[in-house]
């Protein structure tokens, strides 16, 4: 495959039979063969994507010792701001060229798991920061449930049987800022080759040149959405939980030519994570002769919180 296929949530929500089991099978056989379709019908509006960057442009632009009084000791980076080159990918020392932002869930009065997350931060500079976050964050949580709701389907499970588990889940919005490059970059790129953590991710931001995804012959394609589509891929989670049936793809955001270096890049994506004591056993249904189980039975949280070790943003 040599192109992300586009899909459109319109066909599932259509109320019509035959519309919504083509969207099913179309973005189910996507992930099979390459873990990443652009989406179109999503729930965010042009007006809150725009004012959505706009703040994201506003607090980068913040003096570096503005953002630092927002960087969060103790949380493995799990809200507020991380500063640049802090996180690198599995498996290598060179920290990504980024610099980012995490929202995460936002709870109902009276919830159970008050107490279970770290608080959201407020950025007192810019106060429809906060508001245009927490917006776009529940519009993109909103758009995810229903991409899962048709992964069910297409595996055979209720089409509700990922609500619980996603409703109040441990998801992070991450407006992302690549810098301007200054200097030649010493064996780091902007993000480095890495699956994602999490069930899925809602990705706003990959209209232009940059985000890469392997294909199964390891060859690397370029990742280019339109400008009213999402690009959504299944993460590790997600995969494991399958038994690999759906697959999670090693993707990066590589540097770009060096007549760009002077630009900054952008993007948003949105992690849809489960709550924490979701097991991600293999389901039975993805496990046969031609296909044994292939991992150790572990929950969400036991996952989430290896990988932030391995990523460098918890320290043993």
């Amino acid at each position: 495959m040599q192109n992300i296929p586009s899909v459109d949530l319109r066909d599932f929500l259509s109320g019509d039979p035959e519309r919504k089991q083509k969207f099913v099978n179309e973005i189910g056989k996507a992930y099979e063969e390459i873990g990443f379709v652009a989406l179109k019908g999503h729930f965010l509006d042009d007006r809150l994507v725009d004012d959505l960057y706009s703040e994201v442009r506003n607090f980068f632009n913040l003096p570096l010792e503005v953002k630092e009084q927002y960087e969060i000791p103790g949380i493995g980076g799990q809200r507020g701001y991380v500063s640049f080159g802090k996180e690198h990918a599995k498996g290598r020392k060179e920290g990504d060229l980024k610099e980012f932002w995490h929202f995460g869930q936002y709870l109902s009065e009276g919830s159970t798991r008050t107490g279970e997350y770290p608080d959201n931060v407020a950025v007192k500079e810019l106060p429809k920061f906060n508001e245009v976050g927490k917006e776009a964050y529940q519009m993109l949580e909103k758009t995810g449930i229903y991409v899962l709701r048709a992964l069910a389907l297409y595996l055979g499970l209720d089409e509700f049987y990922f609500d619980n588990y996603v409703q109040e889940g441990n998801s992070i919005l991450r407006p992302i800022h690549y810098p301007p490059i200054t200097h030649e970059p010493d064996n780091a790129v902007r993000a480095a080759a890495h699956g994602d953590i999490n069930l899925i991710t809602l990705l706003m931001g990959a209209q232009g040149k940059g985000l890469q995804v392997q294909n199964h012959n390891g060859e690397w394609i370029d990742a280019i959405a339109q400008p009213d589509e999402l690009v959504i891929n299944v993460g590790d989670m997600l995969s494991r939980h399958t038994n690999n049936k759906l697959k999670s793809t090693i993707h990066q955001v590589v540097n770009p030519p060096r007549e760009l270096w002077g630009t900054s890049r952008y993007s948003i994506p949105f992690f849809m994570h489960p709550v924490s004591e979701m097991k991600l056993d293999c389901l039975e249904n993805c496990i046969d002769a031609d296909h044994p189980k292939l991992y150790e039975d572990i929950t969400a949280g036991e996952f989430l919180y290896e990988r932030l070790v391995d990523l460098g943003l918890i320290k043993k």
